[in-house]
């Protein structure tokens, strides 16, 4: 950040410190106020009413389509049972409708209106009451998309912190559960939950995620994405070191396991740190199913992993530099349908797998029922008219397709990416090398793998150093009987997780 824009965010932060900060004993003097520091914005509404018991005049304000309605009729309704001056008794009045808060200060009560408060000023007080009458247009808890299952929860989370934290809290009635709360941006004023169990999270991850959390000085976070960029370990990576869920039973696994949740308002996405390199290829329902099923579709996300990173780069090195590879047959097979195309394997592909990626791309930002015929019908239209034009060979086409097919068995999306953009590298090397560049890049890209760390933990943690408890859960899964302690990837006060014996049957 440049000094002029420090300077400029730095006065942004600071509160005015003019008269007319303080509030005034005149209760539309303080509407007033409010309005000309907001712009005479049109949302902003007020409702002028009377104590009749102590002929008292206030003025009630609120943002338009914010606050429960129905709450606030109530309080004018109920203004006329209203007996006493005393300022306790004004509160516990104001308390009987929502949570009520005193504030001495327009700057200290601006931020309570913009988030769904009501503010009452009253003739004579120098002070003011914001009541908590928060109510807004919430879409449904459905289903969540990135993350489907077939055996397990269909909720997901939806844009509203309070739902999302209440999702966790329903799964997990522990009482040590802690939601700890935060306020990030000066302009969009963005509420975050740092979740964690207490007792069981790292205490040294709270204390550098708190520290990371605090440092940010920007004046806008708008979703979870933003928090992910100012929180992160590696900035020069393809790889996330940030894990993102908006399934509930999913974020409550990770609580469980000793790891901190972001919830960020306005996201349907939940944080979690640290994320380490094979929880990216776990999913909600390895835990629906018998051990032996979930450990080999595991296997097969991570045989998937390697075709949808190598395929093609092996590929192009075997039928460019290695054909001795090839059975004498198939050698044939290749060389005839190659003859008629005017580029060599390396641009055949490269051409192919772009547009694939193009056409992935239009079906997910076209509508969905468009979006759906335009990526599969085009593929095939698109793949059989170049074979047929002698574009391309069919040979080519199978393989980046069964590599397009590949990429989509990631149960992550930000996971798959980094795969997506290594592929081209990979290909370039087999071009240039043969198997000796995909040797040589493997290699580097399992170094840079092992220099990452998330949160101070090393991102293939799980794999390397092999420690036997935490393998029961890394690439297979073992029974549930077995999982007894907590994987020691972060230091846990309460390592033991169950004492279940093994199930045997009944004599």
């Amino acid at each position: 950040m440049s000094v002029r824009l420090r300077r400029r965010y730095k006065q942004n932060k600071q509160p005015a410190t003019n008269v007319h900060d303080h509030i005034s004993p005149h209760a539309m003097n303080n509407f007033h106020q409010i309005m000309k520091r907001t712009g005479e914005s049109d949302d902003i509404l007020h409702r002028s009413f009377t104590f009749p018991t102590t002929n008292t005049k206030a003025t009630l304000i609120y943002v338009d389509g914010t606050v429960d309605s129905q709450a606030v009729e109530k309080i004018l309704s109920r203004a006329k049972f209203y007996s006493s001056k005393n300022d306790e008794s004004y509160q516990s009045y104001f308390n009987e409708v929502g949570t009520t808060k005193l504030h001495t200060s327009i700057p200290g009560i601006l931020p309570e209106l913009l988030s769904g408060h009501v503010v009452i000023f009253i003739d004579g007080e120098t002070s003011a009451y914001s009541v908590s009458l928060l109510k807004m247009s919430e879409r449904t808890i459905t289903e969540p998309l990135t993350e489907t299952v077939i055996r397990g929860p269909r909720e997901g989370f939806i844009e509203s912190l309070r739902v999302n934290t209440s999702l966790v809290r329903r799964r997990l009635a522990d009482e040590k559960l802690r939601f700890e709360p935060r306020t990030i941006g000066s302009r969009t004023k963005t509420k975050i939950n740092i979740a964690y169990i207490e007792g069981i999270a790292d205490e040294s991850l709270l204390t550098e995620l708190r520290q990371r959390l605090d440092r940010i000085e920007t004046d806008s976070i708008l979703e979870d994405g933003n928090i992910e960029e100012l929180i992160q370990d590696a900035t020069y990576t393809p790889f996330p070191t940030v894990y993102s869920s908006e399934r509930p039973d999913t974020v409550t696994s990770h609580l469980l396991e000793g790891k901190t949740a972001i919830f960020v308002d306005g996201s349907p996405f939940v944080l979690i740190v640290p994320a380490l390199f094979v929880q990216f290829f776990h999913n909600a329902e390895d835990h629906t199913q018998r051990a032996d099923i979930a450990s080999l579709v595991r296997l097969l996300r991570f045989g998937a992993a390697f075709i949808a990173l190598l395929a093609p780069s092996l590929y192009i090195a075997i039928t460019t530099f290695h054909q001795e590879l090839i059975p004498t047959r198939l050698l044939g097979n290749l060389a005839a349908q190659s003859e008629g195309t005017p580029f060599p394997t390396f641009i055949e592909a490269v051409l192919m797998e772009i547009t694939f990626e193009i056409l992935r791309e239009a079906g997910i930002r076209m509508p969905q029922p468009v979006g759906q015929a335009v990526s599969i019908v085009g593929a095939i239209v698109i793949g059989q008219a170049a074979v047929q034009a002698g574009i391309f060979s069919a040979a080519v086409v199978i393989v980046v397709s069964l590599t397009a097919i590949a990429s989509f068995v990631f149960p992550s999306y930000s996971m798959a990416s980094p795969f997506r953009i290594l592929r081209f590298g990979f290909m370039g090397l087999a071009a240039s090398f043969g198997l000796l560049g995909i040797s040589v890049g493997f290699t580097a890209m399992l170094l840079h793998l092992s220099s990452l760390k998330s949160f101070g933990i090393p991102y293939m943690s799980d794999l390397s150093p092999f420690v036997y408890s935490d393998q029961k859960d890394a690439l297979i899964r073992l029974p549930k009987w077995m999982m007894k302690e907590r994987p020691k990837t972060t230091d846990h006060q309460d390592v033991e997780r169950q004492h279940t014996r093994k199930p045997s049957p009944d004599r």
